[in-house]
């Protein structure tokens, strides 16, 4: 972080360069595909778990992740500008310059892409380049044209478990579907919480989202009670398919439970404030039901 005084007195604090780079790779949102692209690798291995596998598809998901943050936020860089939520990312505030962010974000996931190739096996990298090229080049343009883009952007955003399973088993399998179910159906309510709580944001830079075409917010909150209430029978597919037991089921069950109890609440009120909470309790359920997996299938008889 960098600082200046003002003629006035004003210390201004300008963020650096380096955090600025950072920031284009959506740290939040590549943090989610690497703990599930782990979630997914642990759950496909058979007890012959290598290092090397693991960090480097770790690393090359982190890599395609973060190149495909920076390339989305230099292709919406004009909406971005017009939105308060992201007003201040790097391209709009004016901090970076469109050619570097697009040389950036090119690079990453390219290297990322090679690493997969190269290291992991080719299946893992068939499935990153599938996530790049969806999210780039459907649901990205997609979200100018119509509401559906929610559900098209679900399938990049679900991909990353099933890279982990691919990278352990080098196939896959009807888990690796599952796992790809349970991501799917998680980002609805955790998306559309978000998109109720800044909807004027996306009507102001002209986005036909779901949120903003649903004035009184009841196709909105159906949507997330119908996505919260799929999310808990297909979780529990795991417990036969993939072999996880009853710690995993009962754990299953609470926290699908306490995600749909939230939606409840979201379909009743409409309110930003009951948005709010489910977007946090979305937060917490996947890393929740990864430790339940893991938990189930290493660290309990």
């Amino acid at each position: 972080m960098r600082s200046h005084m003002q003629t006035d007195g004003t210390i201004v604090v300008q963020q650096s360069r380096f955090a600025d780079y950072i920031t284009l790779t959506k740290p939040e949102l590549t943090l989610l595909s690497v703990l599930t692209a782990l979630g997914g690798y642990f759950l496909g291995a058979d007890g012959n778990m290598s290092l090397s596998t693991i960090v480097h598809t770790l690393v090359g998901t982190m890599l395609v992740g973060g190149g495909a943050g920076a390339l989305n936020q230099y292709i919406e860089r004009d909406y971005d500008a017009l939105m308060r939520r992201t007003e201040h990312r790097p391209l709009p505030a004016g901090r970076l310059v469109p050619s570097e962010v697009l040389l950036f974000g090119t690079l990453l996931s390219l290297v990322g892409v090679v690493e997969l190739f190269a290291f992991v096996n080719l299946l893992t990298g068939l499935l990153a380049l599938a996530t790049l090229v969806s999210y780039l080049f459907l649901y990205t343009p997609l979200k100018r044209v119509t509401p559906f883009s929610t559900v098209i952007g679900g399938v990049p955003g679900a991909l990353p478990p099933m890279i982990g399973w691919a990278a352990a088993r080098n196939a896959i399998g009807i888990e690796a579907w599952i796992l790809f179910g349970i991501l799917f159906c998680w980002q609805m309510p955790h998306f559309f919480s978000l998109a109720w709580m800044y909807r004027r944001d996306y009507e102001r830079a002209g986005y036909p989202m779901l949120t903003v075409l649903d004035q009184d917010g009841n196709r909105t909150s159906l949507h997330i009670l119908l996505y919260c209430n799929g999310l808990i029978p297909i979780s529990l597919m795991l417990s036969t398919s993939a072999g996880l037991g009853l710690v995993y089921a009962i754990g299953a069950v609470i926290v699908g439970g306490t995600y749909l109890y939230y939606g409840i609440l979201l379909r009743k009120s409409k309110s930003n404030a009951d948005a709010r909470k489910l977007f946090f309790v979305s937060l917490l359920y996947l890393p929740a039901l990864l430790v339940l997996m893991v938990l189930d299938k290493f660290g309990m008889p």
